[in-house]
């Protein structure tokens, strides 16, 4: 029986079966032929029609949880990118690279690559509602990638926690009348150690030695030899035994993350109210009372003078590409894990773009907070702001802590300082941590069903290998494990990410992905940035990272060559999974080589039009006559909670063909 009907739908061949969608409205009149096993449309002629949607949810997304609030999600995001490196290393790189200019390339890669890459990770994790691994749903032959970053994120997680219990170390430290950097003559202390006011610029300038590379200052030697115990050690094969102090502030900072994250965002969205908003608070009052103290200005000018002519300098480009990357934190399956506990149809679009200002704007405010007390430094001892500058713990463990012991009521501003510390890398290590639980409870359901178990063998785990970081010689291992487990690796497994979400599963498709969810197709712009720029900005960043490898150090020690090859076996051991598994999945699928083929880079959701010999990855253009067009759908689509089946195929009007 032929009925004529009007509608307006365009039902989609790549609907996950775990939403529920907006079918998109498009005036055209359909030609509805009934038949016993199915229904067949063909357009015909122009008509409007109002807008419906389709349900379709599965029992195992009905169970997903979501977050509490927006903002629950908003402040982990913002706490996961705001970490260490926005006070520690940014301040400086700006300050060397030209001050003002530098925030050139750095916005620039920013608009073209870091918000780009930043807002597809967080479309791709909340429309398919999955983590790193399983997200690869959409082409098959791109798991390993997720893999890739899991294992990265785990890796970081070694030395990360570590630094955290360095912040924690010095917490409890502070909470004495008198701060125990301040003066020489402690147990810990050389018969070298000397006092920061016998330094001025005279002594300087003649031993040709920067003051913020002096080893014998009070607060260099509580860090190295206080805290570190790092003069008990001759490198990085003596080790030693661990220090039972940071030991036991290492198991705090893992208890604490295990009881955030063990019941899952519903809790961890509430623990961010605190640790990623703290951070700003502190840093605020850092900056008003930074800017209030003698030589302040000429630090904060040192900071914002504007050099272009450093701009013809390569390095400086190099270093803003690879500053935006990793501070944004792109690639580790964060933002995918935290955007897949979303509701469907929140807008993640705005959320890229706040959350990524957010965080470079932080980067940038957080300069003043240090160059103020770098400026106040270079004053106290009569040298050039380049001598106390610096970055890394050599500032935030030596240098800052040394300034704020000389001022009056110094245990206070010790305590917030440190506090802020803790409370950066608290929520950042939430997020890594995050990340791998998502990415393997979605994978393997047997630990989703056992999370809490699952979560504690996850953060005992890091402890474990975290107590080599806490020896005589940990922070050789540290900073193997720093230079190595997420440098090159991290970066060639987002640039396959990249091609794979743009070049296999298709910008087209993507971009009718986020249409459904929140009312409107990405812009030219950004679809231009995933197919071209960000893996073109992605190449470039992987090529300099390689270029720059230098011999691995650590001041004046240079690590033995077998260390560097534990190195590069750390970055290979999780590259790997990504032609692994890809090898893997092309051997395991049956059928013809080109069926393998086919069935790896088309979604899984889709995998019945395989059988039908209808792969849209295997056409040049979107054909006008086989079912299969820009804009609109074919394939199956199973209701399986309705227990209905049906077939329905749309041929594109010739407005859809142009």
């Amino acid at each position: 029986m032929n009925v004529q009907v009007h509608s307006d739908h365009k039902l989609s061949s790549v609907v996950p079966l775990t939403q529920y969608t907006t079918v998109e409205k498009k005036d055209v009149e359909l030609i509805l032929v009934k038949e016993l096993n199915g229904v067949q449309y063909t357009n015909t002629a122009v008509i409007a029609a109002p807008e419906t949607r389709v349900q379709i949810r599965s029992s195992e997304d009905e169970e997903r949880e979501t977050w509490g609030k927006k903002i629950d999600f908003l402040l982990s995001v913002i706490g996961f990118a705001v970490d260490l490196a926005n006070i520690c290393r940014f301040p400086y790189l700006c300050y060397k690279n030209g001050g003002g200019a530098f925030l050139i390339p750095y916005t620039l890669f920013l608009v073209i690559a870091g918000m780009p890459l930043f807002y597809m990770e967080l479309a791709l994790g909340q429309y398919n509602r999955e983590g790193a691994a399983t997200v690869w749903k959409i082409c098959p032959v791109f798991k390993g990638v997720g893999y890739t970053v899991i294992i990265i994120a785990l890796y970081v997680g070694f030395y990360y926690n570590v630094i955290i219990a360095w912040s924690l170390y010095y917490l409890f430290a502070s909470f004495a009348s008198e701060l125990p950097w301040l003066r020489c003559g402690n147990p810990w202390n050389s018969p070298n150690c000397i006092d920061p006011k016998l330094l001025n610029g005279c002594v300087l300038l003649g031993n040709e030695t920067k003051y913020s590379k002096y080893k014998i200052t009070p607060a260099a030697e509580y860090y190295e030899r206080g805290v570190l115990h790092l003069h008990e050690s001759e490198g990085i094969h003596d080790l030693g035994p661990p220090r039972w102090q940071l030991v036991l502030c290492l198991l705090v900072v893992v208890f604490i993350l295990y009881f955030t994250l063990c019941k899952g965002v519903k809790t961890s969205g509430k623990v961010v109210y605190i640790t990623a908003t703290m951070p700003y608070v502190v840093l605020f009052v850092l900056v008003i009372r930074g800017i209030t103290l003698p030589g302040a200005m000429d630090g904060i000018r040192a900071y914002l003078h504007i050099d272009l002519k450093r701009l013809n300098n390569a390095t400086v480009w190099i270093d803003a590409a690879t500053q935006i990357f990793y501070s944004l934190g792109a690639g580790f399956g964060v933002l995918i894990a935290f955007a897949s506990y979303n509701k469907f149809d929140n807008n993640c679009y705005r959320d890229a773009i706040l959350t990524s200002t957010i965080n470079c704007v932080t980067s940038f405010f957080s300069g003043f907070a240090i160059f103020s007390v770098l400026g106040y430094m270079a004053y106290m001892h009569g040298v050039n702001i380049e001598d106390v500058a610096t970055e890394g713990p050599g500032l935030v463990f030596i240098i800052y802590p040394e300034a704020i012991s000389t001022l009056p009521g110094s245990t206070f501003w010790s305590i917030v300082f440190f506090l802020m510390l803790l409370t950066l890398g608290i929520d950042s290590s939430m997020g890594g941590m995050e990340a791998i639980i998502t990415g393997l409870t979605d994978d393997f359901k047997i630990l989703k069903r056992n999370r809490k178990l699952f979560t504690f063998v996850t953060a005992f785990g890091t402890f474990l290998v975290a107590l080599s970081c806490v020896t005589n010689g940990g922070i050789y291992v540290l900073t193997l494990l720093d230079s190595f487990s997420a440098g090159t690796s991290i970066l060639f497994g987002v640039l396959i990410e990249a091609i794979g979400v743009s070049w296999f599963y298709g910008v087209d498709r993507f971009s009718e992905d986020i249409e459904r969810m929140m009312g409107f197709k990405p812009g030219l712009y950004w679809r231009l940035c995933w197919k071209f720029v960000s893996p073109a900005f992605l190449l470039f960043v992987v090529v300099a990272s390689i270029v720059k490898m230098e011999t691995l150090t650590y001041d004046d020690y240079t690590f033995p060559p077998w260390a560097s090859l534990i190195g590069w076996g750390i970055t290979m051991s999780s590259m790997l999974f990504v032609p692994a598994y890809a090898i893997y999945k092309f051997l395991t699928v049956r059928g013809t080589f080109k069926e393998r083929l086919a069935y790896c880079i088309t979604p899984e959701n889709e995998h019945h039009l395989v059988a039908e010999g209808n792969v849209r990855q295997f056409k040049c253009a979107p054909p006008c006559n086989s079912g299969v067009g820009r804009g609109t759908a074919t394939g199956n689509l199973e209701h399986s909670a309705a227990g209905i089946s049906e077939k329905a195929k749309v041929q594109p009007s010739p407005e859809d063909c142009r």
